[in-house]
């Protein structure tokens, strides 16, 4: 099996961020569509050198800030955030897919499908569709948007049939990016895959939160996870993090590093289920986390290393 790693929007070894915004109240104090764009112009640029930090340092695998454009979301500011900025955009896109970066998103809390609030579906709408604008715009050769199901209000059935019905109201073009994961509290893997099959999309195993909410073996279920990649041309893709601590109260956060004991049997446990796998870690100290569990990893294991960032297990091992 071949393992590609990945790290979350901010890396911390350059300091850069392309998440800089500005608050509605403080944009509605002179109404100047030019602050906003000048803030656009910085995250596009300091986008472009993470991409470069990340190539530079054989990292293959992304995940794209949702805040990319500030106020991008909110119908009350309607600019065009896509025209004055295409070149960036472009530039941007041909560089990842020049050099094979994998990148996805990952919408925020407040996109819940499933919502019973109205205001909040049709908020949940609009940032789908926004994401969409970005990717069209930047052209990445693949690119997908990693949902939570959401809700559990009325229960955990009505609120997977919410899901679906809202699912289908989405334009075929959002459909198709749409991943949805596990997750920590409502909807175990069961709930998810269940649901993906029905809808024919992708689900992205979350191993943090199998472990926080489940009532079965993982294994009974990872046929079935990366068979829903089976028609997709890209290898299937997980999420992997540790509990902050042993704590209950601090069990569902997310630790600063990746502990590459649970990291190395979690490996052991899918090799035989894909021959490819990539695996974003959803640490707190992003790409120093990344580069301290591969130096745990050479020092343990005999793994063969690729590239900085990717490796193949011997399934014999």
């Amino acid at each position: 099996m071949k393992v590609t790693l990945g790290y979350v929007s901010l890396p911390l070894t350059i300091n850069l961020t392309a998440s800089k915004t500005i608050s509605y109240t403080n944009f509605k104090k002179d109404n100047d569509i030019n602050k906003l764009y000048k803030i656009i112009n910085e995250n596009l640029d300091n986008l472009y050198e993470i991409l470069k930090y990340n190539n530079k340092n054989g990292i293959k695998f992304y995940r794209m800030t949702s805040k990319l454009i500030p106020l991008g979301t909110l119908k009350e500011v309607s600019f065009d955030y896509i025209t004055p900025f295409i070149k960036k955009y472009k530039k941007i896109g041909e560089y990842a897919n020049k050099n094979n970066i994998r990148i996805d998103m990952h919408p925020d809390e407040y996109c819940v499908l499933n919502s019973t609030n109205p205001k909040v579906l049709e908020n949940s709408f609009e940032i789908l569709n926004y994401h969409k604008k970005l990717i069209d715009a930047f052209g990445f050769n693949d690119s997908c948007l990693i949902l939570h199901v959401g809700s559990s209000v009325f229960g955990k059935e009505n609120s997977l049939v919410r899901f679906k019905n809202n699912f289908n109201k989405l334009d075929y073009d959002i459909k198709k990016l749409i991943v949805i994961e596990n997750d920590d509290k409502v909807y175990n893997v069961s709930d998810v895959l269940k649901l993906c099959k029905e809808l024919n999309i992708r689900m992205c195993l979350d191993y943090h939160h199998y472990i926080c909410n489940n009532n079965d073996n993982l294994s009974n279920y990872l046929t079935e996870i990366f068979d829903t990649w089976r028609d997709y041309y890209y290898p299937p893709k997980v999420h992997f993090s540790s509990p902050k601590s042993k704590l209950k109260k601090e069990f569902r956060s997310h630790n600063d590093y990746i502990n590459s004991e649970d990291f190395i049997n979690f490996l052991e446990l899918v090799k035989n289920y894909t021959d490819n796998l990539y695996i974003m870690l959803e640490a707190k100290k992003k790409d120093e986390a990344l580069f301290k569990l591969v130096r745990e990893l050479k020092y343990i294991t005999e793994y063969k290393f690729l590239s900085e960032t990717s490796f193949e297990i011997n399934l014999l091992h």
